[in-house]
């Protein structure tokens, strides 16, 4: 694995948040074609994508607000006008998540908060679940597992990992060789995680664990520079998992993943087997 880091690349993962604001617009604003809002391709474009002023008109603000929201100056957005921004750009849920976790505003499409939920019973759950079984915290560092899920996950969970770091799975994936011999179609899965990583850590993007861990990651490994610097966001989703195990050969999973109420940054992943066992 390449351990390198370019300079260039590090100037691109800490930008302030209104220009982080403006990055992430006008990045899915040039993956937008005419013809995907039912506009017409008209002459030849010199950018990708949308306009600038072709994305105001369908959001109904002018198109110097919408210019000065992209070159990243500390103009006010209103959560209506984001909303409208949102709809224009077909962003998906998680990704208008993220826009307005960047703006610092509040989705008026979203639920009040509810009370919170006691964390130590879904720590104490994962011993209940006769399947590969783990708590994530928000930077993802496992804070629970169970026997299956140790057996499973040779150098993250099992009893031979003696490096306390290595138990954060994006350590794990983009910083142990193992990672890439275990995970079948490594590079879709890695570049999907940093994805879902983005949408998740957007509400706590500026704590000091965070950052911390966004910025080694990115100068320990290229690839997740270059994953994260895609402003790629997804939700963690379900679905097929496979592995590569050293010992039981070829596994195939399917992946759930659960929330507490009210406490989204903690997260219980369960895998259920899709052949005649996992390790047990």
């Amino acid at each position: 694995m390449n351990l390198s880091h370019s300079s260039s690349t590090a100037k691109t993962l800490d930008p302030t948040p209104a220009r982080a604001l403006g990055e992430f617009i006008r990045a899915h604003r040039e993956r937008l074609s005419p013809n995907a809002v039912g506009l017409p391709p008209g002459p030849r474009r010199r950018t990708p994508g949308l306009r600038r002023e072709e994305v105001a008109q369908l959001c109904g603000v002018s198109p110097t607000w919408y210019t000065w929201i992209e070159q990243g100056r500390p103009v006010s957005a209103s959560a209506d006008a984001l909303a409208r921004i949102a709809v224009a750009l077909q962003l998906s849920r998680a990704e208008r998540a993220y826009l307005f976790e960047l703006a610092a505003q509040r989705d008026p499409a979203e639920p009040d908060p509810a009370a919170s939920d006691a964390p130590a019973a879904l720590i104490e759950t994962v011993k209940l679940v006769d399947s590969p079984a783990y708590v994530l915290d928000r930077q993802w560092n496992a804070l629970a597992w169970n026997r299956q899920a140790a057996d499973l996950f040779v150098g993250w969970l099992d009893e031979g990992t003696s490096d306390a770091q290595t138990r954060n799975l994006l350590r794990f994936t983009f910083t142990q060789p193992l990672a890439r011999e275990l995970i079948v179609d490594w590079e879709t899965r890695a570049r999907r995680l940093v994805a879902e990583f983005r949408a998740d850590s957007i509400r706590h993007l500026n704590d000091a664990p965070t950052r911390a861990l966004i910025d080694a990651l990115a100068s320990a490994s290229d690839d997740f520079a270059r994953f994260w610097a895609s402003q790629d966001v997804g939700e963690r989703e379900g679905g097929l998992r496979e592995f590569n195990h050293p010992r039981e050969g070829r596994l195939a999973y399917d992946q759930i993943t659960f929330k507490p109420a009210q406490r989204e940054d903690l997260k219980l992943v369960v895998l259920v087997a899709r052949g005649p066992r996992g390790p047990r």
